[in-house]
């Protein structure tokens, strides 16, 4: 009687630990997956971003666990000066504000009035700003100034052509590769059925990513890292601008970060494969910064 016993407590020590693992599981926020949804660890997901040449890190942008990741990620891959910063939420017209900015030249009051800045920015993208101000790392404005996505979405791509030497600086060289049959573009058109959608609205979308991929592979130096932050839909399952950086830069080493945000965080769906290199799924209830 003395192995049912044995056995007795084994199974009870047994139940016990998955219980225990049961509630270890609540309570924790994020996990992250590979493209085919294996478990990865921060640690394994950092080294082979610090491979890459080129890290896009897809966001939602008022997502306040994913801008603290962001951060995070941004520390882990400091090494040295490295790094090169690069962000859809600075506009590229805006880039000597931003440069001054770094350099102390201007003061935060007037860094706010010389550069559009989110409304959120303050809570979600300033402590990128300052990081790099403190480690004196370059942080390249890369979207294009809104007032052209604005005006291809209402007068077509074609309008671009009229524009200043100098504004077309600030945007990707004009005529721009463009695959309507993209699924991100196909699939936006789809979204925005209705008085809203045209086949300018993708088109609208795509001088952004072809804009945000030109100012990277513009600004990217041998060696180096460019770490860009973006809005996920930008690049998930390699398309926006990775799709572009193709067409710039063929050979540079991109990997890619998306963001779910889902109930079960340690559920997986196998839809989000090949979403990016690595996904961070959130729990639905962080809070959001607005």
């Amino acid at each position: 009687m003395l192995w049912i016993k044995k056995f007795d407590r084994l199974s009870i020590a047994i139940c016990l630990l998955i219980t225990v693992g049961s509630f270890a599981q609540k309570g924790i926020p994020y996990k992250i997956y590979s493209e085919k949804g294996k478990s990865i660890s921060f640690e394994k997901m950092t080294q082979k971003l610090g491979r890459a040449d080129v890290v896009l890190f897809g966001e939602f942008h008022d997502n306040s666990l994913g801008h603290w990741l962001q951060l995070e990620v941004l520390k882990s891959l400091h090494v040295g000066n490295r790094l090169i910063l690069g962000a859809e939420m600075f506009e590229a017209d805006k880039q000597n504000g931003l440069d001054a900015y770094l350099k102390s030249d201007i003061s935060e009051e007037d860094f706010s009035k010389e550069v559009r800045l989110w409304p959120n920015y303050k809570t979600d993208y300033k402590p990128l700003v300052e990081f790099a101000k403190e480690h004196q790392l370059k942080f390249i404005a890369t979207n294009v100034p809104r007032r052209y996505a604005s005006q291809v979405y209402k007068q077509g791509v074609e309008s671009l052509d009229s524009l200043s030497m100098e504004e077309k600086t600030w945007i990707a060289p004009l005529p721009f590769p463009y695959d309507a049959n993209l699924p991100g573009y196909k699939k936006m058109m789809s979204m925005f059925e209705g008085k809203h959608s045209n086949d300018n609205l993708p088109k609208a979308q795509a001088i952004k990513d072809a804009t945000m991929a030109h100012f990277i592979v513009e600004n990217f130096e041998e060696g180096k890292l460019f770490l860009h932050f973006n809005g996920t839909y930008h690049s998930n399952f390699k398309e926006g601008i990775v799709w572009y950086l193709n067409r710039y830069s063929a050979d540079l080493r991109v990997v890619t970060i998306a963001m779910i945000v889902q109930e079960d965080v340690f559920k997986w769906d196998i839809e989000n494969n090949g979403m990016a290199d690595f996904i961070i799924v959130i729990d639905r209830n962080i809070t959001k910064t607005f």
